[in-house]
């Protein structure tokens, strides 16, 4: 009777293709619903992002780091006897780097030292010359007084005989040797105070090498002191120093080689003095100013750490300007290209300190412009 019922009963009727089709654009216009929804509200969030953050801030990744590099070059020639550092090694501003040989340099100061040690001879000598001449010219005083007294003896024995000679009292010989005694007084006379005279010029010109100035302002021995602190200077050119802190880099120096003045050894890269070219867009820097903010990021810490920094200032020109072959843009096919202008970011020297930087590195430069006028 059971079997009979179920057999009478009629059997359930299988989903047609129209039931199926119709689910299929119910899911579709559910998806698209979503779909909407989800543009609507992305939308919406970027017009508030426009709204709040847009023309706040100009961003570029086409940012590398910088740094003012010092190159360290020999001011002498010579044979290079010691390296004291290596590449990447980091040094001290006035650490010795390099050691020439020194031998014809110490040479030189003995040389100097000895030269300034007769010069201060040679002046202490006309310091003594000018009190002997002042002796000889009072003995030339000296001489002329006596002069003048047998001068005055022979003109006085001249006049007493001139005057006997009349009555024939004084023999003509005796006459004539009066006057040749008295033409010898003045002969004596005229000599003494030409020796006078001598001594004279000859005390004024030693006089006036000592005149004025101490021994050690004496033109002879500022001279040989000068010469002495040139060859002391080409002593200590000898030892090349650190003239920065910072890292050994394009270290390019052996020991036993032979260098020429202005050769390039090495240079000196002032990791904690770095600074950021950013390469802006020339649309974007309507706005930027020096000592504007800016954030950055380098590829090499990633993200999570950040750097900050202020504009300096703008290039004085586009890269193109200043490339070695410049753009000739009067030609028929010119075709306009969008340039970027170098703006220089000074970094802040404590984040460096925690994260240096090396010359060359990609960043991530965004300015705050917010406050430009």
């Amino acid at each position: 009777m059971s079997d009979t019922a179920t057999l009478a009963k009629p059997a359930a009727a299988a989903p047609g293709p129209g039931a199926a089709q119709a689910a299929a654009k119910a899911r579709r216009r559910r998806l698209l619903t979503w779909l909407a929804i989800a543009v609507v509200v992305a939308a919406a969030l970027y017009g508030v992002y426009a709204l709040v953050f847009s023309g706040k801030t100009v961003s570029t990744d086409n940012a590398y780091v910088g740094a003012d590099a010092a190159q360290v070059t020999p001011l002498i020639a010579g044979p290079v006897a010691k390296v004291l550092v290596r590449e990447t090694e980091q040094v001290k501003a006035g650490q010795p780097l390099v050691v020439l040989d020194d031998a014809d340099a110490r040479i030189a100061v003995e040389q100097a030292q000895a030269a300034l040690g007769q010069a201060i001879r040679k002046v202490q000598g006309y310091a003594a010359s000018d009190s002997a001449l002042s002796g000889q010219l009072a003995a030339r005083d000296a001489d002329i007084a006596r002069a003048k007294s047998d001068l005055d003896r022979a003109k006085t024995d001249l006049d007493r005989r001139q005057a006997l000679s009349a009555s024939g009292a004084v023999s003509g010989d005796e006459l004539t040797n009066a006057k040749n005694r008295y033409a010898e007084a003045q002969a004596a006379l005229a000599q003494a105070q030409a020796s006078r005279a001598a001594a004279v010029g000859a005390r004024e010109a030693n006089h006036v090498l000592i005149a004025g100035v101490s021994l050690d302002q004496n033109p002879e021995v500022a001279a040989a002191k000068a010469r002495l602190d040139a060859a002391q200077l080409m002593l200590d050119r000898t030892v090349l120093r650190a003239p920065l802190d910072g890292i050994i880099s394009k270290k390019q120096v052996e020991v036993g080689q032979q260098v020429a003045v202005g050769a390039p050894l090495m240079v000196i890269v002032p990791a904690q003095d770095a600074y950021v070219d950013a390469n802006f867009k020339e649309v974007q820097l309507k706005k930027v100013r020096p000592g504007q903010p800016v954030t950055l990021t380098s590829d090499l810490y990633g993200s999570g750490v950040k750097f900050h920094g202020r504009v300096r200032g703008l290039s004085g020109g586009t890269g193109s300007a200043f490339s070695l072959i410049p753009a000739q843009n009067a030609s028929g096919n010119w075709i306009k290209v969008v340039q970027r202008l170098p703006v220089r970011i000074d970094l802040d020297r404590k984040e460096l300190a925690e994260h240096p930087l090396r010359i060359g590195l990609s960043m991530k430069a965004s300015v705050d412009v917010s406050g430009a006028h």
